[in-house]
């Protein structure tokens, strides 16, 4: 199970950093949203890769037996603030867009 997650982390990171390099703002946008689950993924495999395992401490319940749930909480908030901020980016991009008549990273325009 750690070997698919570290590939996932992997594969989501080349893959942000690759659109991170396009010149259009829509690829960078989506590059720093593939970039920002890659890191909230490699948050959530800090906390330990358990299965079946209550994430809360009952009677007779191994310390180390249990999912850490600080990790979760904050790849949830993480989550919650990546939308907002992908939110706010989309917006710039499109004001951008509007003023300028391009979408690219560098002002310029398609060039031949």
């Amino acid at each position: 199970m750690e070997i698919v997650l570290a590939i996932a982390i992997g594969v989501m990171t080349s893959c942000g950093v690759w659109l991170l390099l396009r010149p259009r703002t829509y690829q960078v946008v989506i590059g720093l949203s593939l970039l920002s689950y890659a890191v909230n993924l490699f948050i959530f495999g800090v906390g330990g890769v358990k299965t079946n395992v209550p994430p809360i401490l009952e009677d007779g319940t191994h310390v180390g037996a249990l999912a850490d749930p600080v990790p979760q909480a904050l790849v949830l908030t993480a989550i919650v603030i990546g939308f907002a901020t992908t939110a706010l980016f989309l917006v710039v991009l499109l004001a951008s867009r509007g003023l300028t008549g391009n979408d690219h990273v560098d002002g310029r325009g398609d060039r031949k």
